[in-house]
């Protein structure tokens, strides 16, 4: 189970299914994260890409922050479906696209595509080895995905440390680390 932080759903519990193997961000976490994000951005003009989307707690809470333009990506059918539910039983269903596919593989089709994000947040399970974590980053960070003011946020464990170029800061909540990546420079 989880909460909804803030917004036009605060404080409403979202229960998933028992047979459902999640880890969605802790209350902690996720208040410290879209303390970080409110004061950047105004979620009602952004474009956020969440991906490993899970069961939608960062994707619901962006909805209810007035977000209008979230995209999720979720592989399990049963926790995309349960996504697409949530947010159609919050009247979030408009604000909220759900793709059912593997993240990878779905940045890898998106490379000089059209659409940029302000954010794009990503929750790999947390067994992820540092090399799929590295190749996540640079999948985001070389596709262009990003807006020349956006962000890449990914969840991670504490433990694990990441050097690259555009990482900007990394904030740690327990086991739980944020790492924040800026876009790339434009070339010229």
């Amino acid at each position: 189970m989880y909460r909804i932080i803030s917004g036009k759903w605060k404080a409403k519990k979202i229960a998933a299914p028992k047979n459902f193997d999640v880890r969605p961000t802790t209350d902690f976490a996720k208040e410290a994260l879209f303390s970080i994000i409110d004061n950047k951005y105004d979620l009602e003009f952004c474009s956020v890409l969440d991906l490993f989307a899970g069961i939608g707690s960062i994707t619901l809470e962006f909805a209810s922050r007035d977000c209008q333009d979230i995209t999720s990506v979720e592989l399990n059918p049963k926790h995309a479906g349960f996504i697409n539910s949530t947010a159609n039983e919050l009247d979030m269903g408009l604000q909220v696209n759900i793709q059912r596919a593997d993240v990878f593989e779905w940045l890898k089709k998106k490379r000089n595509h059209d659409k940029k994000y302000e954010i794009i947040f990503a929750d790999a399970p947390f067994e992820t080895e540092e090399k799929k974590y590295n190749e996540l980053i640079d999948l985001v960070l070389n596709n262009e995905l990003l807006k020349p003011n956006g962000v890449f946020i990914l969840e991670h464990q504490s433990r694990l440390k990441f050097s690259h170029p555009n990482l900007k800061d990394t904030r740690k909540y327990g086991n739980v680390s944020f790492s924040f990546f800026e876009s790339q420079p434009i070339s010229e």
